[in-house]
Formats: C-alpha cells, structure tokens, sequence
C-alpha cells in the first residue's frame, strides 16, 4: 500500500513539475515576442536578420557597381555633375549598410537587441532607397532641350533599371519585409511619380501605362518576396526541428546507456545471487533429503507412526521438486548468459530416447500412460553434448507427462531428416494449446490457461530451456498443438551434427602395389553441408 501510494505521489509530483516548465516555456516564449515587437520567434529573428546581413555582405559590389553603369549611362540626358553627386550618394548609403552588417557579424549574439538592430537597418535601407529614388530626378531640368526620342529612351531605361534593382533588393532583402519595403517603395514612388508627371507634360498615355506597369511589377516582386520569406522561416523552422530531434537523440541514448549499464549491474547481482544461493540451498536440501529419505525408507527401524511416515515422504517429494526447481533456473541462467560450456562427444538419439523412456516408465505406468518409442534403426551418430540431450528429452517426456490424462498415449520418435539431420519428436494425446497461447508457454515461467486447469505443477522453465539448449547445438525446435487432440515437440540437429562413417583402411602391406605418386591422377572431392531449413521443412509429408 505504501509502494503504491509512494509511486501515485512520484508521478503526480513529476506530472506537476511538467506543468511549471511548459507554463514558464510559455510564459519567456510570450515575453520574448513582446519585447521584439513580431510574432516570429527571437531565435527565428535573429536568424531571418542575419541571413539578410550575410546576403549584403556577400554580394557587397553588386549595387555600387550596378549603380556605376547606370550613372554612366545616365550621361545620355543628365550632366556630369548630377551622374556623379548621385553616384556619390548611392555608394556613401551602400557603404554605410555595409558598416553596420559588420558591426552585426562582429557581435555575440547574446548581446544583440533585435528591436534596435532591425530599427538601424530599415533607417539605412530607408536611406539606400532615397538615393536610388534620386536616379529619377537625374537630367530631369534637361527635359526642355532634350528630344522625344532621348526622352522616351530615359524613362525606359529608367523602368529597366526599377526592374533589375526592385528584383535585386527581392533576393536580398526578403527575409525581412520591412527592410524591402524600405528600400523599394521611395524608389517605385519616384519612378512613378516622373512617368506620370512626364505623360501630363507631353500628352502621351504610353507614359500613364509604364507607370501602371512599374506599380504592378513592384506588387508582383512582393508577391514574390513573401513567398521567399515563408520558405525562409518554414527552413528555419525544419532546422530547429533536426536540432530538437538530434538533442531527443542524444538524450535518448543516454538514457539507454545508463539503462544497459543498470542491466548490466542487475545481471551481474543476479549471477552473484544465484551462484550464492545454490551453494546455500543446496547443502541444507542435501541434508532434508537425504534424512527424510532415510526415515521414509525406515532405515534405521519401522516407524510407529503411519502418519510420520506419510510426512517423510512429503518432505522427500518436497525436496526434490525444490532442488529441480533450483537446477532448472540456474541452468536457464546460464544459457541466457551465455557461460554453459556443451561436453560434445558422439551419440545415438535413440540410446537417449530408451534412457528417458526407462526412466519415466514407472511414473507412467502409474498415471495409466502408454509411451510408444519409435526409432529409425542403423541411424548414424550425432556430436552433441549427452547431457543436454537428455535434459531436452526428459523435459519434453515429462511435459507429455503431466499434461496428457490417464488412459493417453506418448510417442516417442527419432528419424532422419530430409537434409540429412535428425528429429527427435515427442507427442501426446493430451489436451492440447491454443495457438494463441504457444508463444507464452515457450517464455520462462510461461504455462497455458487449458494446461494450467488440467495438467500437474510446474514451473514454465522446461520449454525455454530445450528450446535454449537445442540452439547451443545449432538446431531448432517447434512446437505444434491443437486442442484436444494433444501437442507435438520436434526437435532438429542439423547435418553438420551428424557424423559420416569412415570406409575401412587399406590393409597393412598392400601400401608397396600402389602407384608411383607421380602416375596418379588427381580426384576432387566435394562435400556438401546445406543449411539448416525452416522449421516446416522438418519432416516428410
């Protein structure tokens, strides 16, 4: 009661800390958009501002020398001296753009104030738009003496030249819209402003259509600049994603490192547990075995008492079932930890299956159970640990055993397979698994509902172990069941367990009639090992 009030207390404290961080998260997260005056996130506006002051950096020469071209071209219908004070101006706002992008870069960005930084950029802007809007005003005095074809090719010239600077700043400057707008609006304002000033001195309403023109083009370039905008901060938004989900990673793995460290720890207590506790339930098992043995076998004289005696042989049947018990889970803790050591040596199948059938005969006798053996005669021998062979028959004897009612039959069946290897089966007319349930009984500890209600006690450790002890070997096992009309166990050694007979040897003195090791002929030998099959594949139809 206590546990689970302790954990109900944990949880709700946790849960309650959960709370507090996701509400001052939001809390900072409010007041940082309050203090920068947008709803884009700072980390985001920072990165939008930078992005804007690496693009003028990088492309750094591309306006002054764009404006240089321009202020020479414009020497077609203005003077000299307005070409250059115009060229003075645009390159002196360029320049002073230029020095507060570095200023920026040179900055931590703890220390940056984006509200201030972001004002200092859109007043340069504001200014770089002015002088090039100035371009407008250049050779302006001269219209009275200029011809009507140098007229119309300035104004063209002068919508080509809004065109290439409005998609300039677009690229530039898109990450923050203010800053294009900025930069753009004086300039269209004054272009439009000498088109239609020009179309009423002159009369003419081509003038009034490249003034509608230059407005739309400059909706259309913001058009596009928004759309550059959002692809920008949806990029910006995709990269703090890949940043929280590598930090989710990195955390992750940190915990699963210190979850496999903690395994490892609790593994190696378990193995230092059961290595202690074996010794220490072994020897006092050992001595109540071995007296109750003695007085159930009224060794030492008859015992008066028929109910003593009825408690010698409880406490003997007691004993054993515990020892087996003790063997079971350290031999399963050894194969899961891989220090059980195989004892090979060469074997027959059906000299293990006639060991296990004797001894289980009396048990079955007195059950009622019939046990049928049928072996494969002449069948060659297998390299195999004995031992753990006859661990993993007795096991799947005795679960047939138990599990099969009085009046049932066991089979017993060792056999080639068709690749070679050999099955060792075992089936009885018991009640059977449900297919739903096998995967639980193969599990330690595991049993089936049906089984549990009908069949003896037992622990749920022999399965696993066969099934643990038989892949040591290389081979599989199976097991097959339907209700009510009993289970099956195969088991499979591959051919590479089988061992081949040898032919006889030359006899000795007929070595000298051979040929000369220079006449023979050369003999390729192969031998062929195919690999193990499916589970499906055991058995002949």
């Amino acid at each position: 009661m206590n546990a689970s009030v302790k954990s109900e207390d944990i949880a709700y404290l946790r849960g309650r800390r959960e709370d507090r961080q996701r509400s001052s998260e939001q809390v900072r997260a409010m007041r940082s958009q309050l203090t920068s005056g947008s709803n884009v996130k700072p980390e985001f506006e920072y990165e939008l501002l930078r992005m804007f002051v690496r693009n003028e950096m990088t492309a750094a020469a591309t306006m002054p020398a764009l404006s240089i071209i321009l202020s020479i071209a414009s020497l077609l219908w203005a003077t000299p001296l307005e070409a250059a004070i115009w060229l003075v101006l645009v390159i002196s706002a360029k320049v002073l753009l230029l020095e507060l992008c570095r200023r920026f870069i040179a900055l931590d960005p703890a220390d940056v104030d984006i509200r201030v930084w972001r004002r200092r950029f859109v007043i340069a802007e504001v200014l770089s738009g002015m002088t090039w809007a100035g371009f407008a005003l250049v050779g302006i005095a001269n219209y009275a003496t200029a011809s009507e074809s140098t007229l119309f090719s300035s104004h063209v010239f002068i919508f080509a030249m809004l065109i290439v600077v409005l998609a300039i700043r677009m690229t530039f400057a898109s990450t923050i819209m203010p800053i294009m707008h900025a930069g753009t609006i004086p300039m269209t304002t004054a272009v439009v402003g000498r088109l239609i000033m020009l179309g009423g001195l002159v009369g003419d309403p081509l003038y009034y259509a490249l003034a509608s023109m230059a407005v739309g083009i400059h909706l259309y370039f913001v058009f596009l600049a928004v759309g550059l905008n959002s692809t920008a901060f949806a990029m910006l938004e995709f990269r703090a994603q890949k940043d929280v989900l590598i930090s989710e990673l990195e955390e992750a793995k940190l915990i699963s490192d210190e979850a496999r460290r903690r395994a490892e720890s609790a593994n190696k207590a378990k193995s230092r547990f059961l290595a202690t506790m074996s010794h220490e339930l072994r020897t006092p098992l050992n001595a109540i075995m071995g007296f109750s043995e003695v007085m159930k076998g009224e060794v030492l004289g008859k015992m008066p008492n028929a109910t003593y005696l009825d408690y010698a042989e409880n406490i003997h049947s007691s004993g054993s079932h515990l020892l087996n018990l003790i063997n079971e889970i350290l031999d399963l803790s050894r194969i899961e930890a891989g220090k059980y050591e195989l004892n090979e040596e060469p074997l027959r199948l059906e000299d293990i299956a006639d060991d296990c059938q004797r001894l289980l005969d009396l048990r079955a006798q007195k059950k009622g159970l019939r046990i049928i053996e049928d072996c494969t005669p002449d069948l060659p021998h297998i390299w195999a640990d004995p031992r753990a062979m006859r661990q993993i028959c007795l096991n799947l004897m005795s679960n047939a055993l138990k599990f099969t009612p009085s009046g049932g039959q066991i089979y017993i069946t060792v056999r080639r397979a068709t690749d070679g290897g050999q099955l060792l089966t075992v089936r009885d007319t018991g009640p059977g698994i449900p297919k739903e349930e096998i995967p639980k009984v193969m599990k330690a500890f595991g049993q089936g509902s049906l089984a549990h209600q009908t069949a003896e006690g037992g622990t749920g450790l022999g399965l696993p172990i066969v099934k643990n002890l038989i892949e040591l070997h290389g081979g599989l096992f199976e097991l097959r069941s339907q209700l009510r009309k009993g289970t099956e166990a195969i088991v499979y050694l591959p051919p590479q367990r089988v061992l081949q007979a040898v032919g006889p040897l030359q006899p000795y003195g007929l070595e000298r009639h051979r040929e000369p090791v220079s006449r023979r002929q050369p003999r390729l030998v192969t031998r062929r090992h195919p690999a193990a099959p499916s589970p499906e594949n055991y058995a002949r139809a």
